[in-house]
């Protein structure tokens, strides 16, 4: 197997859980499940917008630590708590990745891990 680097947030529930926030695998990079959080502390509360741009925010930065970049994914995976908000969902997935265009998955779920969070995002890239 090509070399693998886990990449954590230092978040507690990680330890707790038993994964990382980004691992990478020669030339591919996954990036986990990610909330609008910052600090431990939720971010736009009741905001589709607002939480899908903090997620995509956050996944961006991982991407960078793993040598990666939006321009190397080529899935992203969206789950969110109200289908009928797709379009504020749309919206911010489509500034970041206008152009790229990966593969993408938008599905809605009764609920996530904690109910101020609307919206969770995955995204797999490949380097190279």
């Amino acid at each position: 197997m090509a070399d693998r680097t886990n990449y954590s947030s230092g978040a507690p529930w990680e330890a707790r859980v038993g994964y990382s926030r980004a691992v990478r695998v020669g030339g591919l990079v996954f990036v986990t499940g990610t909330v609008a959080s910052r600090e431990g502390q939720p971010v736009g509360e009741g905001d589709m917008y607002l939480q899908a741009r903090t997620c995509l925010e956050i996944i961006g930065e991982y991407l960078v630590k793993a040598g990666a970049s939006y321009a190397d994914v080529v899935r992203t995976r969206m789950f969110v708590t109200d289908i009928e908000r797709w379009e504020a969902v749309a919206q911010a997935h489509r500034e970041v990745f206008a152009g790229i265009n990966p593969c993408t998955t938008l599905v809605e779920v009764s609920r996530l891990i904690a109910p101020e969070y609307l919206i969770e995002i995955e995204a797999d890239a490949v380097v190279g």
